[in-house]
């Protein structure tokens, strides 16, 4: 077994040999995949999958929902908190990697420092791509508010300078985790710059080289 936290889950792993085959695993109308294993794993348990897509690496986390003999395996429901990286994998199998012109972001956890109304904050990324980026935030700014961020980058001794406006929020009464959406407000050079650092992150997601709670 492994802890997640205080919770304690059984580890599964499961490899895809091609990006197709997710499609045979994964059911969309609930949200639940089939894990293959010759485990007997109690109904409810909860479980992380150690998923391997061709060589990215991803852990995702559920609960077992159900059991199959032929082929023997576990059904297990996903969580709610892995719907970003549900998303990122359904563009992943569909057009291989990740064309970043069709606007899918990373489900990356990167920590940032913003300028909020009371004055410098600090939060975390629930997603970002090249042209705008969702931070978590119990008191999201105004939509239109310009905001500036210094977002902490793997493997980068500085932060990187931002700026952008609020494009949307959600607020705790919603349904998400409460947050704004940001859209960068950028020159050339430095949306040039953003980009080659999002094909960075992009390569080190499918690598599995980014910190384990960066992905997970």
């Amino acid at each position: 077994m492994v802890y997640d936290g205080q919770v304690a889950a059984i580890r599964l792993e499961l490899r895809l040999s091609h990006q197709s085959d997710w499609i045979k695993i994964f059911d969309p109308r609930d949200w639940t995949i089939f894990v293959p294993t010759s485990e007997t794993v109690a109904q409810s348990t909860a479980v992380r999958i150690d998923l391997d897509v061709g060589g990215w690496l991803v852990a995702l986390r559920g609960a077992v929902v159900g059991q199959r003999d032929d082929p023997a395996g576990v059904v297990v429901a996903l969580g709610g908190t892995e719907r970003d990286k549900i998303i990122y994998l359904i563009g992943f199998v569909r057009g291989g990697l990740l064309n970043l012109r069709e606007k899918r972001r990373l489900p990356v956890k990167l920590a940032v420092t913003y300028g909020a109304v009371e004055g410098p904050a600090s939060t975390f990324t629930k997603d970002i791509n090249e042209e705008g980026v969702f931070l978590f935030t119990d008191r999201p700014l105004p939509e239109t508010s310009q905001v500036h961020m210094l977002l902490n980058l793997p493997d980068r001794p500085e932060p990187l300078s931002l700026i952008g406006k609020v494009s949307h929020t959600i607020i705790a009464a919603d349904d998400e985790p409460p947050g704004m959406g940001i859209v960068f407000d950028l020159d050339d050079a430095a949306r040039d710059q953003l980009a080659e650092i999002v094909r960075e992150l992009e390569a080190q997601l499918h690598a599995g080289k980014l910190p384990t709670d960066t992905v997970e």
